[in-house]
């Protein structure tokens, strides 16, 4: 028998908090140096969202080495490089050495389209050419 939707979002709510819980832990006792904790941590809070088939937060996501499970902090065992050539973010783990590419072009779609309406707004009001030719002969 199905569960209802209310049991449902209950569940989702409390795996959430644990999610939160174990992802913070994880962040504390990286500082620490115990990688095994940290590890035993990541995979536990991927296994609760993996039982109940809900997406790993995504403020939680990006911390996380998919390759040795390790908590990644920015300048401590993880670089991020930026690549303009490729528009993308580089996540390097110092620990594997895995490499994760998030790109970013939704940002320099938006950045273009700005730019095209900038452009169109200050170089022609009227964008007839007839009229243009009989505005600029008077």
């Amino acid at each position: 028998m199905r569960k209802s939707k209310k049991a449902n979002q209950n569940l989702r709510n409390i795996v959430n908090e644990r999610i939160d819980i174990l992802m913070n832990l994880a962040e504390k006792e990286t500082k620490r140096g115990n990688t095994d904790r940290v590890k035993r941590y990541v995979t536990l809070s991927r296994k609760l969202a993996m039982k109940i088939r809900m997406s790993f937060p995504k403020r939680w996501k990006r911390h996380i080495c998919k390759n040795c499970d390790s908590f990644l902090i920015y300048g401590l065992n993880a670089t991020v490089r930026t690549n303009p050539k490729e528009s993308c973010v580089t996540i390097t783990c110092l620990e594997c050495g895995n490499i994760v590419r998030i790109p970013y072009l939704k940002e320099k779609k938006l950045k273009r389209q700005l730019k095209y309406k900038e452009r169109t707004e200050n170089s022609n009001p009227n964008p007839n050419p007839i009229e243009n030719s009989i505005l600029n002969n008077n």
